[in-house]
């Protein structure tokens, strides 16, 4: 009888080696940490043992062991990676709440999705994969589980992504109703990109469909607005007017019927100055003509988005529009504020180009977007691997 010891990091990796070497006749004897004064040649000792002589057959290639050792390592990692994660985002209230379901919630939390909204996607998900069963599924599989009772990452994929698309709704649309003209006005703080925004919706859904467009002003507070979207004008070819009174808006409407978009630009005003545009922002809420949008910036902290959006409640606006979505590695406090308001996302903004960087918004596009790593994603929104 043959016995022999075989050294490496992990009991598994070692037993492999002795398999590759002796065969699956052997018998394992034993495993256990190696000694200290065999540590050197690896931290775990397997010992095995074979009755017939058997030729030594050629050691298995460097480039063979280094693969399996890599290998242990990465699994290693990656355990220790969704270990304190888990602890991380875990809620408190979750005792008994399996590791997959607590994987589901780090990934939405991480993403700036709120706990509380988290945590009933994640178990809303959870129960989509329970199905008519009544039996629970698990919503990622464990390093330790067989493929055969994991469940499928597509279904998981699917389950998520079917939670928060059920959730908030999208339409990417412009004005009220089929009528013409279709009147859009853009609110919002300062420096969340209106007058660009406005511009790309002019030349995307204006002049690319041979539509008369006209550019209304408001923003008569910053010195350099009126001159910037007039110079937007003259290189359209479209007309524009700068208004200072909400009286000189509403004829301004009237006086051109004839056009199919109207598209209003106001003052960037933060909640502070809200007051100074009262007459304005009465006149939006109640105009049953006007389509008012939102206009935010999806960089900004989840807390003061949701102080933004509350103060503009005042202008009545009945849409959302994200801008800056190439300036933030999070999208969830996009999905916070679609879902707790219920006012859906119109239109996103992904970059400075004049018209490339606008993109209608659509449900699939931003539960893609959350659940993508928050580091090093890509822009097509691909779905980070979940477990």
């Amino acid at each position: 009888m043959t016995i022999k010891s075989y050294f490496s990091r992990t009991p598994e990796s070692a037993l492999a080696m002795a398999r590759m070497e002796l065969g699956p006749e052997a018998v394992l004897v034993e495993s256990r940490k190696a000694a200290l004064e065999s540590r050197h040649l690896g931290e775990y000792e397997v010992v095995l043992a074979i009755d017939a002589p058997r030729a030594e057959p050629a050691p298995a290639p460097v480039s063979d062991r280094l693969t399996v050792e890599v290998a242990e390592l990465k699994k290693e990692l990656e355990g220790m990676r969704r270990t304190l994660t888990r602890t991380a985002y875990a809620p408190a209230n979750w005792p008994g709440a399996s590791a997959n379901l607590s994987d589901a919630y780090a990934i939405l939390t991480s993403n700036d999705v709120t706990p509380e909204l988290a945590s009933e996607v994640a178990q809303g998900a959870e129960s989509r994969l329970a199905g008519s069963s009544g039996k629970p599924a698990p919503l990622l599989s464990r390093p330790d589980q067989a493929p055969s009772k994991a469940a499928d990452r597509s279904s998981i994929e699917r389950a998520l992504v079917e939670e928060l698309e059920s959730r908030f709704q999208a339409e990417p649309a412009l004005g009220k109703g089929e009528a013409a003209p279709r009147v859009v006005a853009l609110v919002g703080p300062p420096g969340s990109g209106k007058t660009t925004t406005l511009v790309k919706l002019a030349v995307n859904y204006g002049l690319a469909s041979r539509r008369p467009v006209l550019l209304l002003s408001m923003d008569t507070y910053r010195v350099a607005a009126a001159e910037q979207l007039r110079s937007f004008a003259a290189i359209l070819g479209v007309g524009v007017q700068v208004l200072e009174t909400v009286t000189a808006l509403a004829q301004s409407i009237e006086e051109n019927r004839g056009k199919e978009l109207i598209f209003i630009d106001t003052p960037g005003v933060t909640a502070d100055e809200l007051e100074d545009c009262g007459g304005l922002a009465h006149f939006l809420a109640t105009r049953p003509d006007v389509d008012t949008q939102l206009v935010l910036s999806a960089s900004m902290k989840p807390a003061d988005l949701s102080r933004v959006v509350d103060s503009f409640e005042v202008f009545r606006p009945q849409r959302l529009l994200f801008t800056r979505l190439d300036e933030t590695a999070t999208f969830g406090s996009i999905f916070n504020e679609a879902a707790r308001t219920g006012k859906p996302l119109s239109f996103f903004t992904t970059g400075q180009r004049i018209p490339e960087d606008l993109e209608a918004a659509s449900r699939d596009r931003l539960s893609r977007l959350i659940l993508a790593a928050p580091s090093g994603r890509n822009r097509n929104g691909g779905v980070a691997k979940l477990g």
